[in-house]
C-alpha cells in the first residue's frame, strides 16, 4: 500500500482537521479527481439555478395571478363616481335673433299730373313735411285760357238749356190748353197731334240740352282739377328722400310717363321684414313682441310688435315671412338698414332641456343615463333613447324619453351598463369648475 492509498483511506478525517494540519503536507490530488469534482460542482450550481428559475417564474405566475383576480373583484365591486344635472323644462318663450332689413312704414313717388314748368319748389331731400304741405307749384298758362274757354261753352249750353226748357214750357202750355177743345170736337184731331207730337219734340231738346251742359260741366271739372294739381302737397307726413326736379324744369302729366318728381317716405313708424325658419314659425302669430338692433346703435333697443305675416310658409326656403312694426318718432333707424331682429315666441310643445355633457353617442341613437334613486347618494344607471328636437349648444331640448326631474349623469363613464351602480360625486365648496 502506497502513501496515496493511505492518503486516500483517511481523507475525511484529514480533511475534517484540515484546519490542524499544515496544507503544505497534503498532497495534491490528480487530475481526473479534480475535473470529477468539477462537473460535478458545475451540475450542482446549473441545477441550482434551473430550480430558482423555475420558483422565481412559478412565484410571478401565482402573483399576476392573484393581482388579476383581484383586479376582477375590484371592477365588480367598483361603484363609480360621477356627476348628475336635474333635467328641466324648456323656456315658455323661445327667443330667436334673425337678421332682418327695414322699410318704411309708408313710401310714395310723387309724379306731374299736371303739364306746366316748375314755377316754385318748396321742399328738398332730407326735408321733414306734413300731410297737405305744399312740395311744388307748376305754372300752366295754357290751361287757364282752356278753363275760361271751356266755362264759356258752359255758359252757351246752360243759355241753350234755358231756351229748350222755354220751348217745352210753351208747348206743355198749348197741348193743355187745346186737348180739351180736340175731345170736344172744336179742334180738329189733327191739331191735337200736332200739339202732342210738339211738346215732345221740345222735351227731347230740353235733354239734349241738359246733356250737353252736363258733359261740359265734367270738362270743366277735369281743368279746374288739372288747375288744383299744379299745387303738388304731401300726402302723408314723411321725409323726402329723392327729388328729380327743380325750379324750371318741365313736367309732364301723362298716365304711364308721367315726371316723376318726388320719393316721399313716412318714418316715424319702421317696418322690419323677418324670414323665421319653419322650426319657429308655428308659433309666430300678429301682436308677439320683438325687439329690433341696428350694430351701428349698440346702446339702444327698439322694441315693436309682429303686426302682419304671410301664413304660407315660402317653397324654396322653409320661412315665413313676418313683418314688425317699430316705432321710431325721433327717426334714428332709417330705412334699408340692415338690423337684427330678438322675436320672443310662445311654444306651441313644451320641451326638456338636457346637458350636452350627458350626451351618449351609441351608434346613430342618442342616449343619456338616467340615476334612479337610491340609499343615499348611490343609485342605479338606466340608459335611456331620446329624441332631440333641437340643439343648443350647450345643452339640447328632447321632444321624448325623459320626464321633469330624472336625474342624468354627466360625462358617462366608458362602458357604463344599463343597471349599473353608481355613487353621486360630491362637489367642492362653489360648485363644479
Amino acid at each position: 500500500m502506497n502513501d496515496f492509498s493511505l492518503l486516500t483511506r483517511w481523507r475525511k478525517p484529514v480533511r475534517d482537521r484540515v484546519s490542524e494540519i499544515d496544507p503544505k503536507y497534503l498532497p495534491e490530488p490528480p487530475p481526473a479527481v479534480r475535473s470529477r469534482w468539477g462537473a460535478r460542482l458545475l451540475g450542482l450550481g446549473v441545477m441550482l439555478v434551473l430550480v430558482g428559475a423555475l420558483a422565481a417564474g412559478g412565484w410571478r405566475h401565482y402573483s399576476q395571478q392573484r393581482q388579476a383576480i383581484a383586479v376582477a373583484e375590484q371592477r365588480r365591486n367598483f361603484v363609480p363616481s360621477v356627476r348628475v344635472a336635474t333635467v328641466k323644462p324648456a323656456n315658455e318663450i323661445t327667443i330667436a335673433r334673425l337678421p332682418a332689413t327695414t322699410s318704411a312704414f309708408t313710401a310714395a313717388n310723387i309724379f306731374a299730373r299736371a303739364s306746366g314748368y316748375i314755377a316754385k319748389r318748396a321742399v328738398d331731400i332730407g326735408d321733414v313735411v306734413k300731410k297737405g304741405q305744399l312740395l311744388v307749384e307748376i305754372t300752366a298758362p295754357e290751361l287757364d285760357h282752356q278753363i275760361s274757354q271751356a266755362e264759356a261753352t258752359l255758359a252757351q249750353l246752360q243759355a241753350a238749356q234755358q231756351q229748350a226748357q222755354a220751348n217745352v214750357d210753351l208747348a206743355q202750355v198749348t197741348w193743355n190748353r187745346n186737348n180739351p177743345l180736340v175731345r170736344k170736337g172744336w179742334f180738329t184731331q189733327q191739331q191735337g197731334v200736332n200739339d202732342l207730337q210738339t211738346l215732345k219734340a221740345q222735351q227731347a231738346a230740353l235733354g239734349i240740352a241738359q246733356s250737353n251742359a252736363t258733359a261740359q260741366e265734367g270738362q270743366l271739372r277735369v281743368l279746374r282739377q288739372q288747375k288744383a294739381y299744379q299745387r303738388v302737397v304731401a300726402p302723408f307726413d314723411g321725409v323726402i328722400t329723392q327729388r328729380n326736379i327743380d325750379v324750371g324744369s318741365l313736367v309732364q302729366a301723362d298716365a304711364t310717363s308721367g315726371t316723376f318728381m318726388f320719393r316721399i317716405m313716412q318714418s316715424n313708424v319702421i317696418r322690419a321684414q323677418v324670414f323665421v325658419p319653419q322650426d319657429l314659425a308655428f308659433g309666430v302669430a300678429p301682436g308677439i313682441d320683438a325687439i329690433l338692433y341696428v350694430p351701428e346703435i349698440p346702446d339702444r333697443a327698439f322694441p315693436g310688435k309682429v303686426t302682419r305675416i304671410a301664413s304660407a310658409l315660402a317653397p324654396g326656403t322653409r320661412t315665413l315671412l313676418t313683418e314688425v312694426d317699430i316705432p321710431n318718432p325721433d327717426r334714428l333707424v332709417t330705412p334699408g338698414t340692415h338690423c337684427i331682429i330678438e322675436l320672443r315666441i310662445p311654444r306651441k310643445m313644451a320641451g326638456l332641456l338636457v346637458p350636452a355633457e350627458a350626451i351618449i353617442l351609441n351608434g346613430g341613437a342618442l342616449e343619456v343615463a338616467v340615476m334612479s334613486d337610491g340609499i343615499a347618494s348611490d343609485g342605479i344607471a338606466h340608459i335611456h333613447k331620446i329624441t332631440v328636437a333641437r340643439d343648443l349648444g350647450t345643452a339640447v331640448e328632447t321632444a321624448g324619453g325623459l320626464a321633469e326631474g330624472d336625474r342624468v349623469i354627466l360625462n358617462p363613464p366608458l362602458g357604463l351598463a344599463d343597471g349599473a351602480r353608481v355613487s353621486i360625486r360630491s362637489e367642492p365648496v362653489g360648485g363644479p369648475r
